[in-house]
């Protein structure tokens, strides 16, 4: 769990705040959840631009955060890094997934 120390945190850079993101992100369950969630938000974009069926894009955050937030609450046990750095942690899910998929981070 996040200590009330690390939640009141300040970065000044995305590099800065990746360690910190990866270390709210220690359980591979929730690990798992991010890169099915993010995974299903690319599906769906994919399928709004194919289809021109603009209403795919409204469950693009019910997937992409639904997962996240199920990982967080039930698994990791804590409170997603959304919730505090926003854009940090959006830029931050697409990195992780990334390396993910390059086999830097275990899946």
């Amino acid at each position: 769990m996040s200590s009330d120390a690390s939640a009141e945190r300040q970065f000044d850079s995305f590099k800065e705040f990746y360690p910190y993101y990866l270390a709210e992100h220690s359980n591979r369950t929730c690990r798992r959840l991010h890169f099915i969630g993010s995974t299903g938000v690319i599906l769906l974009v994919l399928a709004a631009l194919i289809t021109f069926n603009l209403a795919f894009l409204l469950f693009v955050p019910v997937m992409g955060y639904g997962f996240a937030w199920v990982g967080h609450f039930f698994f990791e046990h804590n409170k997603p890094a959304t919730f505090k750095y926003p854009l940090y942690s959006l830029r931050g899910d697409w990195v992780m997934y990334g390396d993910m998929m390059a086999g830097r981070i275990r899946f």
